[in-house]
């Protein structure tokens, strides 16, 4: 996009470009945009932004519009500048809300304005027609199409020229036309229609000083780059959508400490992020929530960032607190554990001091040794050898304990047939003197 002091014909050729240019990028990179909303369900009605820059095409475009007139008046052979301006004027002026008067600063000579999607820009048309009046005879054409110069036949290929017999088959060519602006007009449609084939890339060039300083930046120049080549209003387009995304599972590893319990309680990371934003309370209008994705408002991604930010900062004070808690409760017990140990050792030299003028206490320490309650250290080890070698005897009394009981355990089984054997010897003892005591009886 140019703006100078003075625009003339070459400078309108270019700014109509790139009012198609900015068309084919808004349309482009927002029609993608918008075309992942609808892919991640996302509640969106789709807004064709290329329309914003329609007007000022079809101003250029429209028949009875400015190119139609520059090329009627080009042909038109006792047109001047003076009949363009006003025929401009009577048929555009009012009629579209693009076109308006010239600003007298810094041209006062200019003849109309153009509201262009950058900026307005007042144009001088001094000279136009004559400039649009200047392709090559196609006479001139057609001999340096039959030239021995391999170059030049390759720069006027496209170029229709004068051939003597027409081809029979030859398709009828769309760019025709006799003037400057029908065949930059044809050209550009050509060169539309094949980006409109491919997925461009965009690279925004910017100058950043016109000294070719080195880190030199000169700030309005590059606010007038930025607005002139589009990046001002494709940032406002932007901010009407939601410019800002992330995948579930990023946006869950960098905000989960906004709400850990939560993260953890939620079924998947899609709930996992809405839990999260309405901790946060961040208003539902701010922010969408896709299939795969979390799409966010302009600026608000900053605010989560933010969040995160106070968020963590709590969490450090958390800890650092913390710390120095249990530093300053080390120190403390360390200072109360030496004053105890001094009250200890002043206790114990005043009584040291004390006992030794008092008579009481030097009878105790006289009868204090040969007391069995003092020598409880002396009968610990006493016993705790005896323990220990009864604990090493153990196994060798066991064993002789088990020897033992086998020897009784044979004697109780013999005792016990001796007493069977007794018992049934008794009873037939015991018939016997009965048999015998009845016989005597029937004797008698």
């Amino acid at each position: 996009f140019e703006i100078f002091d003075y625009n003339g014909f070459e400078q309108i050729c270019i700014n109509y470009v790139n009012e198609k240019f900015q068309q084919f990028f808004n349309q482009h990179m927002f029609t993608l945009e918008q075309e992942e909303y609808v892919r991640e369900g996302l509640d969106w009605a789709n807004v064709d932004f290329g329309m914003d820059l329609q007007k000022c095409i079809d101003m250029f475009e429209k028949p009875m519009a400015l190119l139609a007139i520059f090329e009627e008046e080009s042909l038109f052979p006792k047109a001047t500048d003076k009949t363009f301006a006003d025929k401009l004027m009577t048929n555009l002026l009012g009629k579209w809300s693009q076109f308006a008067k010239p600003n007298p600063r810094p041209d006062p000579d200019s003849h109309f304005a153009v509201i262009h999607y950058a900026a307005t820009v007042s144009y001088n048309l001094t000279g136009w027609l004559e400039k649009n009046k200047d392709p090559l005879n196609d006479t001139i054409v057609e001999m340096i199409k039959n030239g021995s110069n391999q170059l030049m036949i390759d720069s006027f290929a496209d170029h229709p020229g004068q051939p003597l017999e027409a081809p029979k088959d030859a398709p009828k060519s769309k760019k025709g036309g006799k003037t400057v602006s029908s065949y930059f007009k044809g050209q550009l449609d050509d060169l539309m229609t094949t980006l409109y084939k491919t997925e461009p890339h965009f690279i925004r060039c910017v100058v950043p000083n016109t000294h070719k300083q080195p880190g030199g930046v000169e700030s309005d120049l590059v606010m007038h780059q930025y607005q002139c080549n589009g990046v001002l209003a494709g940032i406002a387009i932007c901010r009407a959508g939601f410019p800002n995304k992330m995948l579930y599972p990023e946006f869950k590893g960098r905000y989960n400490i906004l709400g850990a319990a939560l993260v953890a309680k939620a079924k998947n990371d899609k709930a996992a992020a809405g839990a999260v934003l309405e901790l946060i309370k961040l208003p539902a209008e701010k922010f969408r929530l896709g299939h795969t994705k979390v799409f966010f408002r302009a600026g608000i991604l900053g605010v989560m960032e933010e969040t995160r930010e106070e968020r963590i900062g709590s969490v450090l004070a958390w800890l650092q607190s913390g710390a120095r808690g249990k530093a300053a409760r080390m120190q403390f017990k360390k200072l109360q554990d030496q004053k105890l140990a001094l009250y200890a050792c002043q206790r114990a030299i005043r009584n040291y001091f004390t006992s030794k003028t008092w008579l009481w206490m030097q009878i105790w320490l006289a009868i204090k040794p040969h007391l069995k309650c003092t020598q409880f250290g002396k009968f610990k080890k006493e016993y705790e050898d005896k323990i220990a070698l009864a604990e090493a005897n153990i196994d060798g009394a066991l064993e002789a304990r088990s020897k033992v009981q086998s020897v009784y355990d044979g004697l109780a089984g013999q005792k016990n047939d001796l007493g069977l054997a007794l018992k049934s010897g008794g009873s037939a003892v015991q018939d016997i003197i009965d048999k015998t005591c009845r016989i005597e009886g029937q004797a008698a």
